[in-house]
């Protein structure tokens, strides 16, 4: 009988295929000191199990629904209201009926119980299925509970659930359903309690939904529960709501809807003793399961009942900080245009290479800037640094900056250095202009400097494996972090940057011309990245003259496609063009910044929708006009600027000058775009001896598939290759995460008390309906939204709008075919915003939810000038 029918004190902690999720809290619950739980059993999916053992038409219809697609709606709905049928005719085992019977007889027949599903996937740490099986209370007599346990089992085919299950890769035929057959309590209120604030994630804020009668009222959605917010057994927030209608049981069975009567509408559910009482237990819940609860209660006379308990699965994780101080973390996510999880080798890759104060988070990394902000000159110079950046990421910085109480100011506060700005007053703007014009080949210089550098690597790396790659690697990182982080290079790009921004200022103030330096930006020399844009346009050039390639292009599938390639009129010439551009670029990806993600090299079969959309929507040589084109315009920009300039007062000085800003922004800004390209290179060369090493470990039986070394950190990986051990569960356990970091979106700002800070965008005077961004790109454009998040699924035609979550210079070669541009995530100096200028792309970036917000193919307009967008 035991495994038939559990009581909640016999539940085991590792039961949880027995009695599901819920089943497994109570049972756990039931144990915890102090804490009360109205007393009850469960069926266990064994019973469930036994009932459709020999059900032939169960299993017919199980075997269709396997077939079908989260699309497939109405068959979906078809084939799971026959479930429910057979389920609810089903005939109950008899040694079920039995053991219940035996239960229902100590608890006591006569009473009423509330009989609940408990799936086997739900309430789990990683996805909660709340509200996907049916509940029903008051349930009296022992038919009546039978009857109620086959509508139990049916409720795991309503369509919501089997959807839901569809959508999270759960496989319908290895979820059962438990049975909670639980003893009702009849409260005079209830409701739900949160460990963690549900809207701003501060897990020292704990949130209490109260109202009268049962809790149905407010799941059901009938009633505005009161909400009181404790922090640190203190009511910091209340909010009573008018709570017009109450759920209560009936005697006879059932529940009942009354109306409250109206004196008792407007006061407060809970008296403040018992708030701070329900927030104690709540707090001792939490401190019993580890992580931030969703608890639902009942309060009958002055107790407060606990009828459930399951982990809050949509928090974001907090970055790990070794003490108890407050800390305020920024997403290095959004700064890299990359708000994708990292896998382990990824991020330690990353680590390895950064000098900055980096922590850990849902697979992404956070840089601490608690310390910047204590201090008023650090604080200056990352808050100007956001301003032009992130303006979301500044505005959510000065909202924790205004509360004064979260962040210490440091007394010693030491003059940090950071690199003068051609618009600092009483500048060094003179040590700039020397050292650059004095070396005019200061970029050819640095970039000659980087590729000799990585072609020594390439050899040098050839000659090693084992433990001394291991060793190897750690020692040309700090080669990396040289030549990354080389002052020199800095100076470069950052003052083309402050020459932009000068620029910007000085024309809007001379002349009343917003965001001049856009214009100024296209088409310059040494931008390795706009270079790969067109680059690829020659590529299709190549194949153009040849249908037979073109044919067999369009439906190739697998990346050996390029050997096969010869035995067509032309093959040998689109082979060589591939190769070369290959050799150049191949390193890059989406995603690039993670060492694991899959290389155009190594699946090149990832360009060739890029290629064949150039084919159909550029003429022969479109790469140099595109070019031509944008350096003319900017030649026209800076002749039409200087001649205005020449009329005003002291108009000879500020022409000057401005010609001066222009050959800086014109010779420098194409740099901006290097660095990254050289460190890509340098992951790549990296990877492929990895990858070798992880052939080893394959052949050994240590790994099971090369890639499972990504799921390693590189000393984890190091220790691995040393010893010729590993335990395999690290890397299941890891796959896991990484599941569920995939679901997770990055804030831009979290503190260590878990509270996300949203930032706003303060600006006026725009059309009421306008999707607000950041300017980054100037003009005004109108076109098709094409709404992509994936590059491999990206078909634009000439004189689209791209809409996505963020780009990287993976996606460069999509810049050609649109005619603007709109992130979500971005600022003025990432890749995306520099690429859009220099081809002169109308573009917005930093659109909260932009991809939610335009539908795919919807007519827009772009206003890259002022940051914002119409859906027209």
């Amino acid at each position: 009988m035991s495994s038939l029918v559990l009581d909640f004190q016999e539940i085991e902690k590792t039961q949880l295929s027995l009695v599901g999720g819920k089943g497994l809290n109570l049972g756990e619950l039931s144990k915890i000191q102090g804490i009360q739980v109205p007393e009850g059993f469960c069926i266990t999916t064994v019973g469930f199990q036994k009932a459709i053992e020999q059900n032939d038409a169960y299993h017919a219809l199980m075997d269709q629904l396997k077939r079908l697609q989260v699309e497939d709606r109405d068959q979906i709905g078809e084939i799971s209201r026959n479930i429910r049928q057979i389920l609810l005719e089903v005939e109950i085992p008899s040694d079920v009926v039995k053991a219940v019977t035996h239960y229902l007889s100590q608890f006591g027949e006569e009473h009423a119980y509330a009989v609940r599903s408990s799936a086997t996937a739900e309430d789990l740490p990683h996805a909660s299925f709340a509200g996907q099986q049916d509940t029903y209370l008051n349930i009296i007599g022992k038919e009546a509970i039978m009857q109620h346990i086959s509508k139990c089992w049916a409720s795991l085919f309503t369509d919501r659930a089997v959807i839901y299950r569809m959508q999270n890769g759960f496989d319908h035929s290895q979820v059962y359903l438990s049975v909670i057959v639980q003893k009702m309590v009849f409260p005079q209120a209830s409701g739900i309690l949160f460990t963690a604030d549900p809207i701003t994630s501060n897990r020292k804020l704990l949130s209490i939904d109260a109202s009268f009668g049962l809790g149905e009222a407010l799941v059901s959605g009938i009633v505005t529960a009161d909400c009181y917010k404790v922090r640190e057994e203190e009511i910091v927030d209340k909010r009573i709501a008018t709570k017009k209608l109450a759920i209560y049981a009936r005697e006879e069975g059932g529940t009942k809807t009354e109306q409250i009567a109206p004196d008792q509408q407007k006061s407060q559910t809970l008296t403040n003793e018992q708030i701070l009482q329900l927030a104690h237990i709540g707090r001792q819940i939490e401190a019993y399961f580890g992580c931030p609860q969703d608890i639902e209660w009942c309060l009958v006379d002055d107790t407060f009942y606990i009828v459930q308990s399951r982990p809050i699965t949509t928090l974001y994780p907090i970055p790990e900080a070794n003490d108890e101080e407050n800390h305020v973390y920024i997403s290095v996510a959004h700064q890299q245009m990359m708000t994708d999880p990292m896998k382990p080798l990824g991020l330690s890759f990353w680590l390895l290479t950064t000098p900055a104060p980096m922590r850990k988070a849902g697979g992404r990394l956070f840089v601490d800037v608690t310390q910047n902000l204590a201090s008023p000159v650090s604080r200056e110079i990352l808050l100007n640094g956001m301003e032009k950046h992130d303006q979301l990421l500044k505005d959510a910085l000065m909202t924790i900056l205004e509360r004064k109480d979260f962040i210490t100011p440091s007394s010693n506060d030491k003059k940090e250095q950071s690199r003068p700005s051609i618009s600092n007053k009483g500048n060094s703007m003179m040590d700039f202009q020397t050292l650059i014009e004095n070396n005019p080949t200061i970029v050819s210089d640095l970039i000659k400097s980087s590729e000799t550098s990585i072609e020594i690597l390439r050899q040098n790396i050839q000659m090693k494996s084992g433990s001394d790659l291991f060793d190897f690697i750690l020692e040309d990182i700090q080669e990396l972090k040289r030549i990354l982080f080389n002052p020199q290079s800095s100076i470069v790009f950052g003052t083309a940057m402050d020459a932009s921004s000068w620029i910007n200022e000085k024309m809007n103030k001379w002349l009343g011309e917003k965001n001049a330096a856009d214009t100024l930006s296209q088409s310059v020399p040494n931008n390795i990245t706009s270079e790969m844009g067109l680059a690829l346009m020659d590529v299709a050039d190549v194949i153009r003259p040849y249908p037979k390639v073109i044919e067999y292009l369009r439906n190739v599938k697998d990346d050996h496609f390029l050997d096969e390639l010869v035995e067509f009129d032309g093959g040998q010439e689109t082979r060589d063009a591939i190769n070369a551009y290959l050799n150049k670029y191949g390193m890059r990806c989406a995603g690039e910044i993670d060492i694991t993600r899959t290389r155009w090299s190594e699946k090149p079969t990832t360009l060739i929708p890029l290629i064949l959309s150039n084919i159909k929507n550029f003429e022969p040589n479109e790469s140099k006009r595109k070019f031509e084109q944008g350096r003319q315009e900017a030649l026209q920009k800076e002749q039409e600027l200087v001649d205005r300039l020449k009329r005003l007062p002291d108009g000879k000085q500020k022409a000057k000058e401005t010609k001066r800003m222009i050959s800086i922004i014109r010779n420098f800004i194409g740099y901006r775009e290097y660095p990254k390209y050289g460190m890509i290179n340098r992951y790549f060369v990296y990877k492929q001896a990895l990858l070798k090493e992880a052939e080893k470990l394959v052949q050994a039986g240590i790994i099971h598939e090369k890639e499972d070394i990504y799921y390693l950190t590189f000393e984890e990986l190091t220790e691995v290759v040393r010893t010729n051990k590993l335990d395999y569960q690290i890397i299941n356990k890891r796959k896991d995460e990484y599941k569920l970091y995939e679901k997770l979106t990055p804030p831009r700002v979290i503190t260590s008390d878990g509270e996300i800070i949203a930032g706003k965008y303060k600006r006026d005077n725009l059309p009421a309906e306008a999707i607000v961004g950041l300017p980054v790109s100037s003009g005004v454009i109108e076109g098709r939204a094409r709404v992509i998040l994936n590059m491999e699924d990206a078909n634009v035609e000439d004189g689209d709008i791209l809409v996505t979550a963020f780009t990287d210079p993976s996606w460069t070669p999509l810049f050609v075919s649109i005619k603007g541009l709109v992130t979500e995530v971005g600022g003025l100096m990432t890749h995306g915003a520099v690429i859009a200028r220099e081809y002169g792309l109308p573009a917005v970036v930093g659109v909260e939810n932009a991809t939610k917000l335009i539908k795919d193919g919807q007519k827009i307009r772009v206003h890259g000038t002022e940051g914002y967008i119409e859906i027209l």
